[in-house]
């Protein structure tokens, strides 16, 4: 409950036990969640950090008000000193009592941190209307060692006047200084300011943590806590303060997803919630590298998986829940969530697994705001070669169907263990025509990932009727998700597919060749190899058209 009035700072006019300087006591900063002190500039070296205490906002005796409990941790330097700090029960149980803790720690990169974090274990039953947050009356850092910087003595033998003359003077130049300083510090500050309220108004304001916090989080950004690279930037694995791991993604300042795709990715996914969809825990817009804050899906995502490096032997029925869970996440995008979303960018790499290998749909980056009222939406083609629908590809006509599309090529991804495009068999080169060539000779159960030992054929058969269903070259073909849904839990009956392509049909006439397979939008190369250049061609037409919007 908020303080009455409104203020962070808490007086007391009593003596306090425990000390020679009652004064230093009888007022205290508090907040209700977290105290952060910074000590900026410091000589590197080890020092002394004395945090003082004084328990005066619950009395001593037997009354209500005396129930009240402080309890916070205490981080300095991102290591937590204290856990559960109670002021009152350091003090032997008493109120009005001044407490002293002590650190020896090293400062490096001439930066100090000290944070005082309320772990939510205070006081349940609130004595009076106020906040029972951190509280802490005196702080300070001494070194251990004599700083290298002093203040150089006045030479003895000089002219008095040209002391004054030089101190005016140099009081004159500081002035000016400073006042630029301070002129070009305001302007910087309006401006990050104006960009910041940008972003807000176009996505409220999410959870917003500090640059600091994050840093600390992920060891500086460390190298060994790097989980991996793409055109956008790189993704870190953190801890928060509270023991989460997160997942930390610091966009690049060469990345081409500027504001507002950073803006699109935070406020779509600030508005679905699906447990097949990767939770935002929140973001930071300090500095030139807006940072996005999701929750630690521990198993990677399903490319890595499946044909990764260090790729594991996912069991068929791991392999049919992966697929139904994606089915459900973009069912309920298309049609079930408060606002109808496109994401655009629906591949394996974007598809997290959990400690459960449970399946989670990840980067909202290019995803896009549907209208129910309209047939397509015209826009620049954003996406992974691979996975892009034809009618997109071509001509930018985006609906809910172009995810359906990716789904599709997901599936056969999924069931065949291997990228939609291979150069290790000449036959197997391109995924669709492999599979539509085993169907039409009745061998679809061929296609199934020779590692896996055992399978469900009716599940398989059925799975592959849905993927070639979404695959289809008319978006009209095309079944919405939630019939996809229906079809591989066999509430619905798959019907036989008995239309190819059109476009696997284009392929076959012109050589089989295309680069259509393995080309990533934004220049960057995906999971699948990319065709050696004297033997690739282009042989879909609507390959030509197809722009970088940037990724």
């Amino acid at each position: 409950m908020d303080a009455q009035n409104g203020s962070y700072i808490i007086y007391s006019s009593r003596q306090f036990l425990n000390t020679l300087d009652t004064e230093l006591f009888r007022n205290a900063r508090m907040s209700p969640s977290s105290l952060r002190y910074f000590g900026i500039g410091l000589e590197n070296g080890n020092y002394t950090v004395t945090l003082q205490f004084a328990e005066f906002d619950f009395p001593d005796g037997q009354s209500w008000k005396s129930t009240g409990r402080r309890v916070f941790d205490i981080y300095v330097q991102g290591v937590r000193k204290e856990q559960n700090f109670d002021i009152r029960k350091t003090a032997g149980g008493k109120s009005y009592t001044a407490v002293r803790k002590q650190y020896i720690v090293p400062v490096t990169k001439n930066f100090l941190e000290i944070h005082l974090f309320w772990a939510g274990k205070g006081t349940c039953c609130i004595p009076t209307q106020g906040y029972y947050g951190p509280a802490i009356s005196a702080l300070s850092a001494t070194p251990n060692f004599t700083p290298t910087v002093r203040n150089a003595a006045a030479k003895k033998n000089g002219s008095k006047t040209g002391m004054i003359v030089g101190v005016i003077v140099g009081l004159a130049v500081l002035g000016l200084v400073a006042f630029a300083a301070i002129f070009v510090w305001r302007q910087k500050k309006r401006k990050l300011s104006l960009e910041q309220e940008e972003l807000y108004s176009i996505v409220g304001r999410p959870n917003v943590l500090s640059y600091g916090e994050l840093r600390s989080a992920t060891d500086n950004f460390s190298p060994d806590n790097l989980l991996g690279q793409g055109g956008y930037g790189s993704v870190y694995k953190g801890k928060l303060t509270d023991g989460r791991f997160v997942a930390v993604k610091q966009l690049s300042e060469k990345s081409h997803q500027g504001k507002r795709e950073f803006a699109t990715e935070i406020e779509t996914i600030s508005r679905v919630q699906h447990r097949n969809l990767v939770k935002l825990y929140g973001c930071c817009l300090e500095g030139n590298k807006p940072l996005l804050v999701y929750e630690y899906l521990e198993n990677g995502s399903l490319d890595h998986a499946l044909f990764g490096k260090g790729k594991s032997s996912l069991d068929w029925p791991t392999r049919f829940e992966i697929c139904l869970g994606v089915a459900r996440g973009l069912s309920y995008l298309h049609e079930e969530s408060s606002i109808r979303v496109v994401h655009r960018d629906i591949k394996a790499s974007n598809i997290l697994l959990d400690a459960n290998l449970n399946p989670k749909i990840s980067d909202f980056g290019l995803a896009k705001l549907y209208d129910d009222q309209k047939t397509h939406v015209s826009t620049k083609v954003a996406g992974t070669f691979g996975y892009l629908a034809p009618e997109y590809a071509m001509r930018g006509h985006m609906t809910e169907k172009i995810d359906v599309f990716a789904f599709g090529v997901v599936v056969l991804e999924t069931l065949a263990g291997r990228p939609n495009y291979s150069t290790k068999d000449e036959n197997k080169v391109y995924i669709f025509e492999w599979v539509w060539e085993l169907y039409e000779d009745n061998r679809p159960l061929d296609v199934v990932d020779p590692r896996l030992e055992e399978f469900d054929s009716e599940e398989v058969l059925r799975a592959i009727k849905v993927a070639l269903l979404c695959t289809q070259g008319s978006p009209h073909q095309r079944p919405p998700m939630s019939r996809v849904v229906a079809m591989l839990t066999g509430d619905v009956e798959a019907p036989d597919v008995v239309t190819k392509p059109s476009y696997i049909t284009e392929w076959q006439i012109k050589g089989g060749n295309t680069s259509y397979m393995s080309t990533d939008v934004s220049g960057q190369s995906s999971s699948a190899p990319r065709p050696n250049s004297s033997t690739s061609q282009t042989s879909s037409p609507f390959l030509s058209s197809v722009i970088d919007e940037g990724r």
